[in-house]
């Protein structure tokens, strides 16, 4: 569907030599840009951030706006000086399994619904009573926060917003929309809103039809790296670009950091920020498992199986404000303790996914005594964030000893490396990978305009070999029974 399409000046052909392509990370908390070369160098990089707002327990929602502004701002910044001629394509990344409502003329009729949000938990049971066949050509466990279940909820509980969207759309398609005027989706963000067929590859319209959701809703799916159209004209002018840029479908923000860093197929990689992932890749379509997801790649027709570990440095900075610490005092604290009897930490602020798939689990700090102090919970937390890795880890097809590549702006710190190897019992070998699902987005633009190019591999930076026996099998099972207990 095209909203507006005016006529536009730009071909690439035409542009400067030293060309560019412009790439949008849509995150969960702040817009990542990056300007990079066919080459696959990222020359220019700035971010904006903006709240996810709680305005009842277990909702999680952004206004729109708020990611339009932080991507003017950080547009703007990195295009500062530069002649817009250069800019010859624009790639798109973001976040997973949100909704964003629109009308027809393309103006959001609420804010988004986030991938965190666990409102909809009652409307998995409408999953989970679909045959047993057809929920496993999902490839996914029902979860709250995913399209389908949170689309069941508006239905329910605010069926004049449901009955005037024209679209449901995920968060990046959302903005291609606004930069466009034209609606699609990829495959990769496709196959995680519970309502995608991944074996047929194409919306699934019997399940549409049992849980009495409009199919009308949903965008066509174009292939991650297909010209889904061409920048309009006061939107160009806003951002400072050239009308008609052309803008590709771009992919899920996994998906697309997968493909700039080039994961091989049988390849693993631990990614720690706001959650934690466990990637596994692998060139066929794997068999469904009750608490792991598998969503499609950004090329091809391969997949990537992923343990999701919803609170990671989520809870820890939940952690470091409730104890009233500044991060290097977290960790210096938490470095001060390194002997039972410690504290056991449930870090499940948000509820679990892999590999409970629980919404209504919380945070917990279980075995305080008064001996306990302020270090010893500090040192508790991250204990806990990293046996909840390991715990959702151990589901995944790894070899034996396999090493995981360790990725994400939350594993800088060696201490904290070195206690994820050792609570994983596996070697962790650090790579460089900043901006990768800027690098795949702007990868996937390349791509789009025929400059096709192999990615760039991470370089490893340090290997973490883990310490055998520092954490305990008594640790491990006095954390899960923790979970079981409270």
């Amino acid at each position: 569907m095209t909203l507006s399409h005016p006529a536009h000046p730009f071909d690439p052909a035409h542009a400067s030599p030293e060309g560019l392509a412009l790439a949008l990370d849509l995150g969960t908390g702040s817009v990542k840009v990056g300007l990079v070369t066919a080459g696959g160098e990222l020359v220019r990089q700035a971010s904006r951030a903006y709240p996810a707002l709680s305005v009842h327990p277990g909702w999680a929602e952004t206004d729109p706006a708020a990611w339009w502004a932080g991507v003017v701002g950080a547009v703007q910044e990195v295009l500062e000086g530069l002649d817009p001629a250069r800019v010859q394509a624009l790639g798109l990344s973001g976040q997973m399994h949100g909704v964003v409502l629109v009308d027809a003329g393309g103006q959001s009729l609420r804010p988004a619904v986030l991938w965190s949000d666990t409102r909809s938990a009652a409307e998995l049971a409408s999953f989970s009573a679909l045959d047993p066949s057809l929920l496993a050509r999902l490839g996914n466990p029902p979860v709250a926060g995913m399209a389908g279940p949170t689309l069941l909820w508006l239905r329910q509980h605010e069926p004049a917003h449901y009955q005037t969207a024209r679209w449901a759309l995920q968060p990046k398609d959302w903005l291609r929309l606004y930069l466009t005027g034209e609606v699609a989706t990829d495959p990769s963000d496709a196959s995680g809103t519970l309502l995608y067929d991944l074996t047929a590859q194409a919306w699934s319209g019997e399940i549409l039809e049992k849980l009495g959701l409009n199919p009308a809703l949903l965008p066509p799916v174009l292939p991650s790296n297909a010209v889904a159209g061409t920048l309009l004209a006061p939107v160009a002018a806003e951002l400072g670009l050239l009308t008609g840029i052309p803008i590709v479908t771009g992919a899920a923000d996994t998906a697309a950091a997968l493909y700039g860093s080039g994961l091989l197929p049988g390849e693993a990689q631990l990614t720690v920020g706001t959650g934690a992932q466990v990637v596994v890749r692998a060139a066929m379509l794997p068999a469904a498992h009750s608490s792991l997801h598998v969503f499609r790649e950004a090329e091809g027709a391969g997949c990537y199986t992923l343990a999701a570990i919803q609170n990671a440095g989520l809870v820890l900075e939940w952690a470091r404000r409730t104890l009233r610490l500044t991060w290097p005092e977290f960790y210096a604290a938490a470095q001060e303790i390194d002997a039972d009897p410690l504290p056991t930490f449930l870090p499940y602020l948000t509820g679990d996914r892999t590999p409970h798939l629980d919404p209504h689990a919380r945070a917990a700090w279980v075995g305080l005594n008064a001996a306990h102090d302020h270090r010893h919970m500090a040192r508790a937390a991250f204990e806990g964030v990293a046996l909840s890795i390991a715990q959702a880890a151990e589901l995944l097809p790894l070899l034996p000893g396999q090493a995981l590549l360790l990725a994400g702006g939350g594993t800088v710190d060696p201490w904290w490396r070195q206690l994820l190897a050792d609570c994983l019992g596996r070697e962790l070998r650090a790579v460089a990978t900043p901006g990768a699902s800027v690098l795949g987005a702007a990868r996937l633009a390349w791509a789009g305009i025929g400059v096709e190019r192999p990615p760039t591999r991470p370089q490893v930076t340090a290997v973490i070999v883990p310490q055998v026996g520092r954490i305990s099998a008594e640790r491990h099972r006095a954390f899960r029974a923790a979970y079981r207990a409270v």
